[in-house]
């Protein structure tokens, strides 16, 4: 086993344009097991990703002020030394590295680099509102002044104190003034001010105000837990990394291409979208399959007026939007290729490529012609969605008006052609009866792409134990989605109800039965898991919550494609 390696942040001065840091930083990571190495401040992405990829965890070390005009903020006539070169460096990785996962640990300055990059606000001088001494005299290995922080949160954990008061030391005028949207406050002064700092998003990052590297064996309860959860953290991601590095990891359903209107460009990575190549890759989410989603009309509606494209045909908006996709794959320099079947995924895993699927959610794309079955399997559709939030001419949907009391004659002849040429039926947003009725009517196992358990979030969307048991001795598959409403009832959810989900799905399915769905840029997303590019943070609670190597392996892609081979016709 090796020992987890840990980038830690020089400090640079622009002086004499030397990068150092205090041995103490890099002695406590190798006390605590880890592999510590120093990452050099530069602001060339290419290096920075080169760094990121190497590591398994980060160390932001404390140093000078943080200049403030880069929050747009004028500075203060007490602002000390700043380097302007360190600090976008800095800024830049640590956004990067939270994109990816990477546990992160932040001290003193490091707490407010994390802050200032991801949303938060800081405060240039507190001498002014201070009544505790924040910059003390004696030596750095003495503490001077003490933390209360919060219950059940990580700073709690870790101390393992029953008390919620800590003795720090402290080096420092400037502060994070608030957290921002990703970090929840876990530790403040007796003045008030902000001494810690968790994720709120269930990602491995936390800082603190104080000084641990000084105190390691003066008083270690307030130093070492930190650097013992880095390495820990460290050797989980890891794992997670060496995991993703030979498995399938594979999301089955995504709705990105439903913003193609916007003009998103998937190649060059877009803030405006969830599921995009770049995403995928800093994600390690090899496949991912996009669908061509098809608004039902209401009554008096026409299909044109639910899209935004100038087309008034289902088939051809659903032609339009598979050569949108082949146009930005075909553009993205080999980072993305189209897959047909498992042979293509494997062998794109194997070149480092990311696999493009494409689906079809609403069987309305059909028009009501058997024969445009055959011309979809032959532009390598991996499924259809039989209908979605509302009843065709296939079969009735889980929010329809059960038109046919399940499939409808044409849904039974569709489910025929659908397992003659290979396309397999998606029954997610069917209603019950035409579940039932479309697994007995297939020869082939069937899925459903995003999906969660009724039992756990009543709503028709989702399935009930008695369709997961009949999916499950149908040797198809459930894809567990990322939508909050299929998740929890009220809402609210994050990475903690997938896991539920999958818990329970199995308990009832098996571990052959069950995978990943996100429906990203469909409105799936929560905390945790809010893009393609978090994807590693789900492989990382799978380990936690004691999923095997080969549990996860099955989750993530291995059950998915084992329906896929099934259905496909060579």
């Amino acid at each position: 086993m090796r020992k987890p390696t840990i980038g830690i942040t020089a400090n640079f001065a622009a002086s004499d344009g030397l990068a150092t840091i205090s041995k103490a930083y890099y002695h406590c990571v190798e006390r605590a097991g880890g592999a510590p190495v120093i990452l050099a401040p530069t602001t060339d992405e290419s290096i920075l990703k080169a760094q990121l990829d190497s590591i398994d965890g980060l160390l932001f070390s404390g140093g000078a002020d943080i200049n403030p005009l880069l929050w747009d903020e004028e500075p203060s006539p007490k602002l000390g030394g700043i380097n302007a070169e360190r600090d976008r460096a800095e800024l830049l990785l640590a956004r990067m590295a939270y994109r990816r996962n990477i546990p992160m640990f932040g001290i003193c300055r490091g707490l407010q680099t994390l802050v200032a990059a991801l949303g938060g606000k800081i405060m240039q001088d507190i001498s002014d509102k201070a009544t505790v001494k924040h910059s003390q005299d004696a030596a750095r290995s003495e503490v001077t002044h003490s933390v209360r922080y919060a219950k059940s949160t990580m700073v709690k954990e870790l101390s393992q104190a029953e008390e919620t008061r800590l003795l720090v030391n402290s080096f420092h005028h400037q502060v994070a003034a608030e957290g921002g949207p990703r970090f929840k406050v876990t530790a403040t002064s007796p003045d008030g001010f902000i001494e810690a700092i968790e994720s709120a998003e269930h990602k491995p990052v936390i800082a603190v105000q104080w000084h641990p590297e000084n105190l390691y064996d003066s008083a270690p309860e307030s130093s070492r837990p930190f650097f013992h959860w880095l390495i820990e953290e460290a050797g989980i991601y890891s794992k997670a990394k060496q995991l993703h590095g030979h498995i399938i990891t594979l999301d089955s359903h995504c709705d990105t291409p439903m913003f193609f209107h916007l003009g998103v460009d998937l190649a060059k990575g877009d803030d405006r979208v969830l599921v995009d190549f770049q995403k995928m890759q800093e994600g390690r989410l090899d496949v991912s399959n996009m669908v061509c989603y098809l608004p039902q009309p209401k009554a008096g509606e026409t299909f044109r007026e639910r899209i935004h494209f100038p087309i008034e045909s289902p088939k051809e908006y659903t032609d339009f939007i598979f050569d949108s996709i082949e146009q930005q794959v075909a553009v993205s320099d080999g980072v993305a290729v189209i897959a047909r079947n498992i042979d293509d995924i494997i062998k794109n895993k194997h070149c480092g490529c990311r696999s493009i699927m494409i689906g079809i959610e609403n069987g309305l794309a059909l028009e009501g012609k058997i024969e445009n079955i055959e011309h979809f399997a032959n532009r390598g559709i991996t499924y259809i969605t039989l209908c979605h939030n509302g009843d065709n001419d296939i079969c009735d949907s889980a929010r329809g008006s059960n038109t046919f009391g399940g499939l409808s004659e044409f849904g039974k002849k569709a489910v025929k052609e659908m397992n003659r040429l290979g396309v397999i039926i998606d029954l997610s947003h069917a209603a019950e009866t035409s579940f039932y009725d479309a697994i007995k009517e297939s020869s082939q196992p069937v899925v459903c792409s995003h999906s969660n358990c009724r039992a756990l979030c009543d709503h028709p969307r989702n399935l009930t134990d008695d369709q997961m048991r009949t999916l499950a001795a149908n040797g198809g598959v459930m894809q567990i989605t990322m939508y909050d409403g299929f998740l929890k009832k009220d809402g609210g959810a994050d990475i903690s109800d997938v896991i539920k989900h999958l818990k329970h799905a199995i308990d009832i399915m098996g571990i052959d039965h069950v995978g990943i769905g996100t429906d990203f840029d469909g409105d799936g997303g929560i905390p945790g898991l809010a893009s393609a590019s978090e994807m590693l943070n789900l492989t990382r609670h799978l380990i936690k919550a004691g999923f095997s190597d080969k549990e996860i392996e099955k989750i993530w892609g291995g059950n998915w494609m084992r329906v896929l081979k099934k259905n496909t016709k060579y």
